[in-house]
C-alpha cells in the first residue's frame, strides 16, 4: 500500500539565481504546524545545506513529490521578515526581475543568512576614563601610537573591542601601557554596542519661514503615505528640519530611518543626531564587522534602537515602529546598486513608505531629475528652502578662464595667490579635483605609447606614493615602467593631474600649511576618515584636497574658499546623464564655502567659460539648470520622458557576449512599435577584468509596457543555451551606461 501523500508542502526561498519556490516535505521530529511565514528554516540543497525563508503552505508540486527532501530544521520561533519588509522584497522582486530568494535572504545581515543565532554574547570593550579624556595629547610627542589609540577612542564614546583596536594598528602592548596609566578601562559589555545613547536631550535651533513650513507640513503627514522634496540650497538647514520632523515622530513612541548615500556622512550625522536626542541612535554600513551589523539590526527589530542611520542596504532594516524615513542627498548615485541585485534605495524608501503608510522626506540641494520630475507632476510635495540658514550667504561664484595661461600642477598664478590670501587669513580652502593618484596617464614622450591595463584596455593611473601603477576599473596593479614597451625608451612622463600630484604643487607652494586629501586611496584604514574630519574640523589641517568624497554634506565652517580644479570633465561625455552629474558635483562642492559668518568665494578653473549651462548653473539657479536639461530630454525622449532597461553580458570572448544578445533580440521579433531597441553594441568601456562588455538596451515611453515586456522575455531568456558561456544581468533604471 503507498504511503499516504502528505496534505502540506513547506514553500521556501532560497538564495540561488533561479526564479521560483522551492518546495519541501515538514521537517521530521520537529513541531513545525504553527510555523509563521517569515522565519527561516534550514534545508538540503544538492550535495549543500542551505538556509532559506519559509513563504506558505502548498498541497500540490511541480516535482514528483515521493522525490521532495525534508526540510532540516526550523531555525526560529518567531518571524524574522516583517510584513512591510516582506512586501517590500515582493515588489523589488517583481520589479527588478531578480530572483525572490536573493532579495528576501539579502534583507538580512549576512550572519543571520548563515544561521547564526540573534541572540548576542558578550564581549570586553575599551573605554576612555575621565583622565583620558582630559589628558593632552601634545605631551605625548614620543608616543604617537598611543595618541592615535586616545584620539580614536575620544571618537568613539561607547567604546570599541581589542579587535577593533587592532585594525587601526592599536596593539595589546599600547592599550596595556595606556590602562597602567588608567586612561583607559577594560568593561565586559553586551556585544558590538553600535548603539549609543546620550543623556541630554539637545535644544533645536530657530527656524526661518521657509523651515517652519517644510517642518510643518512633515508633521502634518504623520501616519499617512506622502513624499517631500525638500529641495534647499547648500547650507539652507535641510538637517535641522529632519531632526525637528523626527523629533515629533519620537515623541510619538515611533522608531525613523535615514539613508545616506556615503560611509564618510555617517560619523558627523551620527554625532549630530545623539547630541540632539536623548534615545538609542545606531549605525548600519559596510564598515562595520559582521557581528556588529548584527547587533545593529537587533537593536532596530527589537525596537530599542529609536533611529537608524545607514547607507544604501539599511532600506531592509526591520524597524516595527518605523514612522519616518529620510533619504539625504537623494540625488546620489552611491544609492543605487551596481551588481547582482540592482536595486535602487530611494525609490525602495518610497516603496516602504507607501506600505507602511508613512511619510517619506527627500533631501537635496541638487534634486535628481527625475525626482524633480514627479515634483513638478505633482506626485510629490516640493519644499523649496531658498537661502542659507541663520546669517550664512551664499558664496560668490566666478570662473576663470585658463585658455592660454600657464599653469603649476594645473594651477594657475591668480589660484595660488587667492589661496595664499585666505590662508593668511586664519581660514582654511578646499580643492576639488575628481581623480585620485599622481597622474592618470604615463606616456612615453618620444612615441606617445601609454601604460594600458592588460585586462581592461584603459589607461592605467600613477601612484607616486606606492610607486605603482594602478587601474580603478577592475582593481589591477602593476609595477612601473622603467622604460616604453613600444620604442624602449626611457623618457616616460606623467600626464595629467590627480589628487595625489595636487598636494605634491601645495606642499610645495605652502611648505607651512597642513594638507589633508581625502579620497579612496587615504581613507582606505577603518576609522581614517573619521580622524580626517576632527582633525579638519579642529583647524589642524588648513588646506584640503579632495574627490567626490569631500563634497557630500560636510560641514566645514572655516573652509571660505573652494577652487575647482578642472570643471570641465562632464561637458563632453557620452552618457547622457553626464551633464547633471556635473552640475550637481559642482554646486555641492562650491557648497562647502561659507557656511557661517564668514564670507565664501568658489573659483572654477574651466578652458570653456562661456558655456550657457555652466553660466546658467552660477549664475542663475539650479532649478533653471535642470529645467534646461529636462527640455532636452523631453526633446530626445530620454528619462525621465522614456524608461530604460539594460541587458549587460560579459564574457572571455567578444563574440559569445555579441551572440547570447543577439539571441535576446530575436525574442523580440517583430519589434512593437511602443518599445526600441538599441544594439547589441560595445559597451563604453569594452572589456574589464578581462571581460568583453556588450549591452543591449530597451526603451520604452510607458513604464507598465516595459515591465510587461520584460515579464514575458525573462522566462525565454533562461531557455537560451549559450547563456552559460557568458555572465548576463538586466539592470531596470540604469543609472550609469558603463
Amino acid at each position: 500500500m503507498n504511503a499516504k501523500k502528505p496534505t502540506k508542502l513547506l514553500q521556501i526561498a532560497l538564495s540561488v539565481p533561479m526564479r521560483r519556490y522551492f518546495h519541501y516535505l515538514p521537517p521530521k521530529n520537529e513541531d513545525w504546524e504553527g510555523i509563521q511565514i517569515g522565519v527561516r528554516v534550514r534545508v538540503p540543497f544538492g550535495s549543500r545545506e542551505l538556509v532559506g525563508i519559509f513563504m506558505g503552505f502548498v498541497t500540490d508540486s511541480d516535482f514528483p513529490v515521493a522525490k521532495l527532501k525534508s526540510v532540516i530544521a526550523v531555525v526560529d520561533d518567531n518571524s524574522l521578515i516583517s510584513n512591510d519588509i516582506l512586501e517590500l522584497c515582493l515588489w523589488a522582486s517583481d520589479y527588478y526581475h531578480h530572483p525572490l530568494g536573493e532579495v528576501l535572504v539579502n534583507s538580512l545581515p549576512i550572519l543571520l543568512r548563515q544561521g547564526k543565532s540573534l541572540v548576542t554574547h558578550q564581549e570586553n570593550y575599551w573605554h576612555l576614563t575621565t583622565a583620558g579624556q582630559n589628558v593632552d595629547l601634545a605631551h605625548l610627542v614620543r608616543a604617537p601610537r598611543q595618541i592615535e589609540a586616545l584620539s580614536y577612542l575620544r571618537l568613539h564614546p561607547e567604546g570599541l573591542s581589542a579587535n577593533q583596536l587592532r585594525l587601526q594598528g592599536i596593539s595589546k602592548t599600547i592599550t596595556s601601557a595606556l590602562s597602567e596609566k588608567e586612561w583607559i578601562v577594560e568593561r565586559l559589555v553586551q556585544e558590538m554596542p553600535v548603539g549609543y545613547k546620550s543623556s541630554e536631550e539637545g535644544v533645536s535651533l530657530m527656524l526661518n519661514a521657509a523651515q517652519q513650513v517644510a517642518v510643518s507640513a512633515i508633521q502634518a503627514a504623520s501616519d499617512s503615505f506622502h513624499v517631500f522634496l525638500l529641495d534647499g540650497v547648500t547650507g539652507s538647514g535641510k538637517t535641522e528640519v529632519y531632526l525637528q520632523a523626527i523629533s515629533q515622530v519620537l515623541k510619538d513612541q515611533k522608531q525613523v530611518l535615514v539613508l545616506v548615500p556615503e560611509i564618510g556622512l555617517t560619523p558627523q550625522t551620527i554625532q549630530r543626531f545623539r547630541e540632539r536626542f536623548s534615545v538609542s541612535v545606531i549605525a548600519l554600513h559596510s564598515s562595520l564587522s559582521e557581528k556588529e551589523r548584527l547587533n545593529a539590526w537587533r537593536l532596530a527589530h527589537s525596537g530599542e534602537a529609536k533611529i537608524l542611520i545607514g547607507t544604501r542596504s539599511a532600506i531592509f532594516s526591520s524597524l516595527p515602529h518605523l514612522g519616518l524615513i529620510v533619504v539625504d542627498e537623494e540625488h546620489d548615485l552611491s544609492f543605487k546598486q551596481q551588481d547582482n541585485f540592482r536595486y535602487h534605495a530611494r525609490d525602495l524608501a518610497i516603496m516602504r513608505a507607501h506600505f507602511k503608510k508613512i511619510p517619506i522626506v527627500l533631501g537635496s540641494a541638487t534634486p535628481a531629475l527625475e525626482t524633480l520630475y514627479k515634483a513638478q507632476q505633482g506626485k510629490f510635495t516640493h519644499l523649496i528652502l531658498p537661502n542659507r540658514a541663520g546669517a550664512a550667504q551664499l558664496p560668490q561664484f566666478s570662473v576663470l578662464d585658463i585658455r592660454n595661461k600657464q599653469l603649476e600642477e594645473g594651477l594657475s598664478q591668480s589660484i595660488l595667490e587667492e589661496i595664499r590670501q585666505h590662508l593668511q587669513r586664519g581660514e582654511q580652502v578646499m580643492l576639488f579635483l575628481n581623480r585620485r593618484g599622481f597622474a592618470p596617464v604615463l606616456m612615453c614622450h618620444s612615441c606617445g605609447w601609454m601604460a594600458i591595463c592588460k585586462r581592461c584596455d584603459m589607461r592605467m593611473t600613477y601612484h607616486k606614493q606606492t610607486q605603482r601603477l594602478h587601474c580603478h576599473h577592475c582593481d589591477s596593479q602593476a609595477r612601473l615602467f622603467t622604460q616604453c614597451e613600444a620604442c624602449g625608451e626611457k623618457e616616460l612622463q606623467p600626464v595629467g593631474m590627480g589628487t595625489e600630484r595636487l598636494e605634491h604643487a601645495l606642499q610645495k607652494n605652502f611648505p607651512e600649511y597642513s594638507i589633508a586629501r581625502i579620497d579612496r586611496d587615504s581613507t582606505q584604514r577603518k576609522g581614517s576618515m573619521e580622524a580626517l574630519l576632527e582633525a579638519i574640523q579642529s583647524g589642524e589641517h588648513r588646506i584640503l584636497i579632495g574627490t567626490q568624497m569631500l563634497a557630500k554634506g560636510h560641514h566645514f565652517p572655516n573652509v571660505t574658499l573652494v577652487t575647482i580644479v578642472d570643471a570641465d570633465g562632464g561637458f563632453f561625455s557620452a552618457d547622457f546623464r553626464a551633464l547633471e552629474r556635473m552640475g550637481q558635483l559642482l554646486l555641492q562642492v562650491a557648497g562647502r564655502a561659507g557656511r557661517v559668518e564668514k564670507k565664501g568665494k568658489v573659483i572654477i578653473q574651466t578652458h570653456h567659460p562661456d558655456h550657457p549651462l555652466l553660466h546658467q548653473l552660477f549664475h542663475g539657479s539650479y532649478q533653471q539648470f535642470a529645467t534646461t536639461i529636462l527640455q532636452e530630454r523631453l526633446v530626445t525622449a530620454l528619462p525621465p520622458y522614456s524608461y530604460f532597461a539594460l541587458f549587460r553580458a560579459e564574457a572571455y570572448q567578444l563574440q559569445h557576449a555579441t551572440n547570447f544578445l543577439q539571441e535576446v533580440k530575436k525574442l523580440f521579433n517583430p519589434v512593437s512599435k511602443e518599445l526600441q531597441l538599441l544594439g547589441p553594441l560595445p559597451a563604453p568601456m569594452p572589456r574589464r577584468a578581462g571581460r568583453y562588455r556588450v549591452q543591449l538596451l530597451l526603451q520604452a515611453n510607458q513604464r507598465p509596457m516595459l515591465q510587461s515586456f520584460l515579464k514575458g522575455l525573462l522566462p525565454e531568456v533562461e531557455k537560451i543555451k549559450m547563456k552559460q558561456r557568458v555572465r548576463w544581468s538586466l539592470d531596470v533604471d540604469p543609472v550609469e551606461m558603463f
